[in-house]
């Protein structure tokens, strides 16, 4: 399960991409999970400490955090994202292959 979260909207983030990618994890509903930070949710996972301690939880729990490293350039987040775990590096073709080769892709 890929998800691609580039909402900057705090709400979105505390109370659905990461209430659901954390319980999707723990409760089995899929082996595995990557959380693809894109756009303005990195500036949000940046700047907000709340955000901050739920990106690390979800790291604890298992799920892959990954990010665009072009964004986080113009975001001047890539130490901060790294800093909690954050793997940050190309992400357009890696997208690409995710979308091509699984249905279950979802975006926030």
């Amino acid at each position: 399960m890929t998800i691609l979260w580039t909402s900057g909207d705090r709400e979105v983030a505390l109370n659905m991409v990461f209430m659901y990618a954390l319980n999707a994890k723990k409760r089995g509903w899929w082996d595995e999970i990557t959380l693809i930070i894109w756009g303005p949710s990195q500036e949000l996972a940046t700047n907000d400490e709340e955000v901050r301690e739920g990106l690390k939880e979800l790291n604890e729990a298992g799920v892959e955090l990954e990010a665009c490293v072009v964004c986080a350039e113009k975001y001047d987040a890539v130490n901060g994202l790294e800093e909690i775990g954050v793997d940050v590096y190309g992400m357009g073709e890696p997208l690409t292959e995710a979308i091509k080769g699984e249905a279950n892709v979802v975006t926030f």
